[in-house]
């Protein structure tokens, strides 16, 4: 695993090379996350196997060394070490690197019962508030305070189970809840629960630490504190939005792909889509291939929803391939607001879009151009490198930082299938 500094760096990439060929899915970036931040709740020494090299995993292993932990990576392995803690803040440079950060308060809060840190960063999606975390904390006895943009938490009495309910079924909130939990006194229930794959990784992860927690992957999930955690050797779940994103690559080249370590039922409501656009889609139990030897057909109506919905982390990256797909399609938002700034830099390179509010309707076109184009996001700057895959010419992919903190060396997984793409300093 290494580090690398993409703030000044951008890809370039030839079109319309066809994707063809067998690639291994990287290990799921929103499952790794919160695994890391669960590392500080084990007295012990915790093994992670495939965690990806990504700079938010890098920004997850500063603020575990910042608290006192020993971290060490070799390839996709981590290592941490967290018998002492030294520290229970979190700088706020650290905090601004990403948004998910977040998870951390549940996580120190369990482990020394008290917890400073500063609103998360990360990509500018539009209000992602955290008050759904704040008020299960107050819940389970937490004090917490907020002045100039910090929250300072403590628990006087020892953090206690609680009976909540989620007025919406936020994947951080749940996480932070099942992390606080772990090692709280009493049983602690958690309604209308996020039911997405990373939480039941989450799980599977703290219970082969000693956790006791049961329902996950339902609405309803149970936490019996215990009192105390292990360490354990542990292998992060394959990323759903990866898969997506190489299934897409395939799809909007007319090409043909197989992936390895992929789990199809993840993506359970995108594959229909796929379908439904045309390509020839067979699930195996640890694989998915992939087919697309027709143009393109638009898809009727696309709505994100929370799990087991269609993710709203794959809506932009769908959105590309259907912008060479033959028809209208339409694409509603539901989950985030501003998750339509890739759409200008599409229209860019010569697609047909129409943005407003939660909907975007998708005219197919049957070219795309090359073009200088600059990613808004994580995910929306996967969907232009998508788009560019199938555009005549060469596009220009800048602000490429933020492609890093989702995909491992996006531009050698993408050259082993076919792409002509390179990374060069701007």
């Amino acid at each position: 695993m290494k580090r690398r500094e993409s703030f000044m760096q951008r890809l370039v990439i030839e079109g319309e090379k066809r994707i063809s060929g067998e690639i291994e899915v990287q290990g799921a970036k929103n499952s790794a996350l919160p695994l890391l931040a669960g590392c500080v709740l084990a007295r012990g020494e915790v093994v992670l196997h495939n965690c990806p090299g990504l700079s938010d995993v890098f920004a997850a292993c500063r603020i575990l060394t910042c608290l006192g932990c020993k971290c060490r990576t070799q390839g996709n392995t981590v290592t941490v070490r967290s018998y002492e803690l030294t520290g229970s803040s979190v700088p706020d440079e650290l905090m601004r690197e990403m948004r998910s950060s977040i998870v951390f308060l549940g996580a120190v809060l369990g482990r020394t019962g008290e917890c400073s840190l500063s609103f998360p960063g990360g990509c500018e999606l539009g209000p992602r508030p955290i008050d759904m975390h704040i008020s299960a904390l107050k819940q389970m006895g937490v004090s917490i305070k907020e002045e100039h943009g910090v929250l300072s938490c403590t628990c006087p009495r020892g953090i206690k189970g609680a009976k909540i309910t989620l007025s919406f079924p936020s994947v951080g909130a749940t996480e932070n809840i099942m992390l606080a939990a772990c090692l709280a006194k009493g049983d602690t229930v958690i309604y209308n629960a996020a039911r997405e794959p990373e939480i039941s990784d989450l799980a599977n992860f703290l219970n082969a630490c000693g956790a006791r927690i049961s329902g996950y992957g339902s609405s309803t999930v149970y936490i019996t504190g215990v009192k105390s955690l292990h360490g354990c050797e542990y292998s992060v779940m394959p990323d759903r939005i990866a898969a997506c994103t190489l299934l897409a690559a395939a799809a909007v080249t007319n090409g043909e792909i197989s992936l390895k370590n992929a789990r199809s039922q993840d993506i359970d409501s995108v594959i229909p889509v796929f379908e439904q656009m045309g390509c020839t889609i067979y699930p195996y139990e640890d694989r998915i291939y992939l087919c697309s030897k027709k143009p393109l057909k638009a898809v009727k109506t696309i709505r994100t929803m929370p799990y087991p919905g269609f993710p709203t982390d794959a809506q932009a990256i769908i959105m590309a391939a259907l912008t060479k797909a033959q028809g209208t399609s339409v694409i509603v938002e539901n989950i985030f607001e501003n998750r339509y700034r890739h759409v200008d830099e599409l229209v860019r390179m010569g697609a047909d879009i129409k943005a407003e509010s939660k909907v975007a309707v998708v005219e197919g076109v049957k070219r795309l151009y090359g073009a200088n184009v600059r990613a808004t996001d994580l995910r929306g700057g996967a969907a232009l490198a998508i788009a560019a895959l199938a555009a005549e010419g060469e596009t220009v992919l800048t602000n490429v930082k933020l492609i890093d903190r989702g995909y491992e060396e996006i531009e050698k997984q993408l050259s082993l299938i076919g792409a002509s793409i390179r990374r060069e300093s701007s």
